[in-house]
């Protein structure tokens, strides 16, 4: 299954820039509900996540249809989502902000990762969740969770339009998590977000600098002055940025 495509250098950029940044160009953008509430990294990654959602919805859990033996099941919502996920991938699950129960463990996710699939993301929990720290992958979820997905949910939907930490998530979204967390950008508009994003980035980075000298940031954050404009050219020209 393919999925929507986006620039090269947009999946670049997007790996160097801050969710925070991301969520104020939203915000200007009339965008103000795309981060994923109470979801956390596991483990630390040298570079952002950055991947179209491809999705999958859990609804709660009914006894008399979600026994162990449906895993036994080749077609079963979970087991074929798995399979299904695109190489370059963020597999996306709606768990109803429930972490009672896992929304999957170590080997669902180690396949996942094995199918090039680089981030996974629950409004629920993990289980297996000091080995998935540890992955080649990046994961979020709100806390650890023992218990297997069947106890309290039932996969239904895959590839469909969800919610994930209250947050509204389409298939091929453009999913982007950092240290601090995950944010969704509508697709028909990531590649100049990613490259305002980047422009912002190196502005706060002179405007970081400038403070950590001792400056205000009245009339530098934003640039109000004129002096402080020119300032920002000339830093950028001599730090070739």
């Amino acid at each position: 299954m393919t999925q929507p495509t986006f620039r090269p250098e947009t999946r670049d950029k997007l790996k160097h820039v801050s969710t925070a940044t991301l969520a104020t160009l939203l915000f200007k953008r009339g965008l103000r509900n795309q981060y994923i509430q109470d979801v956390h990294p596991l483990g630390r990654k040298a570079e952002n996540m950055v991947g179209p959602a491809f999705t999958l919805r859990y609804i709660p859990a009914r006894e008399d249809l979600n026994e162990l033996t449906v895993f036994r099941d080749p077609d079963h919502p979970q087991r074929k989502a798995v399979e299904m996920a695109p190489e370059g991938a963020v597999m996306v699950f709606d768990s109803r902000k429930d972490a009672r129960a896992a929304s999957a463990g170590s080997i669902l996710v180690t396949r996942l990762m094995m199918r090039g699939v680089v981030g996974i993301v629950t409004d629920g929990g993990f289980r297996d969740s000091p080995e998935i720290a540890e992955m080649d992958i990046h994961a979020y979820h709100n806390r650890p969770s023992a218990p297997t997905n069947l106890t309290l949910h039932q996969a239904l939907d895959i590839n469909a339009p969800i919610g994930c930490g209250d947050v509204a998530v389409w298939p091929g979204d453009i999913m982007v998590g950092d240290g601090e967390g995950v944010i969704v950008i509508p697709r028909a508009i990531v590649d100049e977000v990613a490259d305002e994003a980047t422009e912002m980035t190196v502005f706060e980075d002179f405007v970081l600098e400038k403070v950590r000298d001792g400056a205000t940031i009245i009339g530098l954050y934003p640039p109000t002055r004129e002096e402080s404009q020119q300032a920002f050219a000339d830093w950028r020209k001599q730090n070739g940025r």
